[in-house]
């Protein structure tokens, strides 16, 4: 909670709003606690953005691409450990709301890395990828209340038209 109160204290400094001396900031071993916390995330999260983003590059050759996108998605996801916790992060992975759409996820990586680095199929592998990151929407919007059954509640009316 002090880590918390903590970084309120220093983002009301940033916009200049008046702080309490005597509570602006934690004491400095907290302090260094949640900034390693906060660079690990940073440095974790650019370098899975930037390896997805590389990935775009390679496109045409599903196999690095399909490297290249899944060790990006795996960096983004594994930064956030670092602001909540490995442990919390697998607890909220395996919560009953997300569970299914952790498993989807799970395998698409597993399947996409299996086609791109021992099957060789550029066919295989791109549908993996597209498996891989529709998995990925889902997982991430079971994080949004009420996300998912409004995607889907979207989805039903525009697919749902008789010819």
């Amino acid at each position: 909670m002090d880590t918390m109160r903590g970084a309120l204290e220093r983002a009301k400094m940033l916009v200049g709003m008046e702080v309490d001396e005597e509570s602006a900031l934690p004491p400095p071993e907290e302090q260094s606690f949640f900034d390693d916390r906060l660079y690990g995330f940073a440095i974790c999260l650019a370098a899975g953005l930037t390896c997805t983003f590389l990935s775009m590059f390679v496109f045409f050759n599903p196999v690095k691409f399909g490297v290249t996108f899944t060790l990006g998605n795996l960096m983004a996801l594994g930064s956030t450990a670092f602001l909540i916790g490995p442990k919390r992060q697998f607890d909220m992975m395996l919560d009953s709301v997300r569970i299914y759409a952790t498993a989807v996820y799970i395998a698409s990586i597993i399947v996409a890395l299996f086609c791109a680095l021992f099957i060789h199929s550029k066919l295989l592998t791109l549908l993996a990828i597209i498996l891989e990151f529709g998995a990925l929407v889902w997982y991430s919007l079971s994080y949004i209340p009420f996300a998912r059954s409004v995607v889907s509640k979207v989805m039903t009316s525009c697919f749902d038209t008789e010819f």
